[in-house]
């Protein structure tokens, strides 16, 4: 695996929605990249901009009322803002495939398994229908499910959900794309289920070295499979860093409340953490840092001003007034502005 090859590669991105009452900025400038063969977790509550990133990097923001109002987004350094509709037909299941949260809604109920598999392949792949027959029932047998060629003759609400989920991995992973953008992929399915579709993953992860780029709120999945972390909040990103780092030291205040947030079976507690308040609705705050409301450690100037991604250490970065060299030489003072 070359780790410096970057598969998606995304820039300043800035993401609206123009409503009624005017402009409502979903992302806001946000970097981040997806290295070959990697597993990125993009982690934050509900609200806080991961599955519009997602979209956007698919083409499928809503338009109108949503568009993309800046920054850029690479796939192989291909621009995929500037592509035509027909080039982000081909590119969506050939070069990044995506899986939804809920796989009812994804799969069609009125088509086989089968017919649904075998169409990404005669789509988007070059060949006949023996040969993408073939095709499908390897992938359904990849990714684990039993009587593979029978399955191909049944309609999605003879599965159960654990097996729709498969299905949808299988077709998005039918043509070998380069990017797999799953989007809480096991919100819907129960714990043991959920286990074995992380651990899926990650095995056609190593495997077939695709990149996977895991949008989440739970940090439990994110710790099982993904080598890093890029920590979002009301649309912007608040911390980057290798997995093991982030769960180790935390150094966003935001961060850290998550982790506070995960239930641990080793103590007893009467009552489990939780960050107080709510993710603020996206354009309310004009001014300062958008966690200084829910922050124990906000002083004056995180209500004043916006702060800046500080890189903070080798392959990390937090968006917090505390790593600021001046302001917070007490806190860290290896601190400096990432440029």
């Amino acid at each position: 695996m070359n780790t410096q090859e970057k598969v998606l590669d995304v820039k300043g991105l800035k993401v609206s929605f123009f409503t009624d009452d005017g402009e409502v900025p979903a992302v806001d400038d946000i970097d981040f990249y997806v290295r070959k063969g990697e597993v990125l977790g993009i982690v934050g509550e509900s609200g806080c901009g991961k599955s519009v990133t997602s979209l956007s990097v698919m083409g499928l923001i809503p338009s109108p009322p949503g568009k993309i109002v800046g920054g850029s987004i690479k796939l192989n350094d291909e621009e995929l803002t500037k592509a035509s509709e027909k080039r982000m037909r081909q590119i969506r299941g050939n070069d990044i495939a995506m899986i939804f949260q809920e796989p009812m809604t994804s799969l069609n109920p009125l088509f086989t398994i089968g017919n649904q598999l075998m169409d990404s392949m005669l789509i988007h792949k070059k060949g006949n229908k023996r040969e993408a027959k073939k095709r499908a029932i390897d992938m359904l047998k990849l990714v684990g499910l039993p009587r593979a060629e029978e399955l191909m003759n049944d309609y999605p609400h003879q599965l159960s959900g654990g097996m729709r989920q498969r299905v949808m991995i299988a077709m998005a992973m039918v043509c070998d794309p380069k990017l797999l953008i799953a989007d809480e992929p096991t919100t819907a399915l129960d714990v043991t289920i959920q286990a074995q579709i992380l651990k899926l993953m990650k095995r056609l992860n190593v495997e077939l070295n695709t990149a996977i780029m895991l949008i989440t709120h739970d940090l439990g999945v994110v710790a099982e499979t993904c080598e890093r972390i890029v920590v979002m909040y009301a649309g912007k990103v608040v911390e980057t860093g290798a997995s093991i780092d982030i769960f180790k030291d935390p150094q966003h205040p935001y961060t850290r409340g998550l982790i506070q947030s995960v239930p641990d079976m080793r103590y007893k507690k009467q009552r489990l953490y939780s960050i107080p308040g709510n993710v603020p609705k996206p354009g309310s705050i004009k001014t300062g840092c958008r966690f200084a409301d829910r922050c124990e450690f906000a002083f004056d100037r995180c209500r004043q001003e916006d702060p800046p991604l500080y890189h903070t250490a080798e392959g990390r970065s937090t968006r917090c007034f505390l790593f600021d060299e001046k302001e917070g030489a007490a806190h860290d003072s290896r601190a400096t502005v990432e440029s």
